[in-house]
């Protein structure tokens, strides 16, 4: 018998805990709260973190434009050299950075990542935005907060509250990138 749309489905080591449909609810919401925090889409400027948060940033644009049928500016914010860990992990490849062509001064930018974990990538992204121009306000939209944060940084929209252990980790799988939508979190044990 396939599982309840709702429910969590534990495959191998890895049990999902947002399904398609959860995430795209998740993402609805965050949208329609983004609008009303910013009362509107205007001076709306929406930067995706690499990987996943770029998809997730345009995912967000599509469901606020079909609200208020304005376009929300869409970009992407790589922000690996500004890392504090960067001594300590493999090198990765460089993600490109791209902002839209009316730029961020003055705008409101809502940093859109897929799991929010120590607060490092954030930190980071603040950094890199200080090189790229001054917003009004930063905002900080997630899919994931799992915890554990090391660094004073909390989400303005959080998709989902995932408590986690450390042992635990968190992947988020995006149609277009992955094979699926889905959150699952591998080596709990349960």
């Amino acid at each position: 018998m396939p599982a309840h749309p709702h429910q969590s489905v534990t495959t191998d080591s890895a049990r999902v805990v947002l399904n398609e449909l959860d995430i795209s609810r998740a993402l609805t919401r965050i949208s329609h709260e983004i609008l009303e925090r910013n009362k509107g889409a205007g001076d709306l400027v929406l930067l995706g973190i690499p990987s996943r948060g770029v998809p997730l940033a345009h995912r967000i644009a599509e469901k606020i434009s079909a609200v208020e049928e304005y376009d929300v500016p869409v970009g992407s914010l790589d922000v690996t050299m500004y890392r504090d860990d960067l001594r300590l992990k493999p090198a990765r490849a460089l993600m490109p950075t791209e902002i839209p062509d009316s730029g961020i001064d003055g705008k409101t930018v809502v940093l859109v990542d897929d799991v929010l974990f120590s607060g490092r990538t954030i930190r980071a992204a603040l950094d890199a935005m200080t090189e790229i121009g001054r917003p009004a306000a930063v905002r900080l939209a997630v899919l994931v907060d799992r915890g554990h944060r090391e660094l004073p940084i909390r989400a303005d929209f959080v998709g989902k509250n995932l408590p986690t252990s450390l042992v635990e980790r968190v992947k988020v799988t995006l149609a277009g990138i992955d094979d699926v939508d889905a959150v699952t979190i591998e080596g709990s044990a349960s």
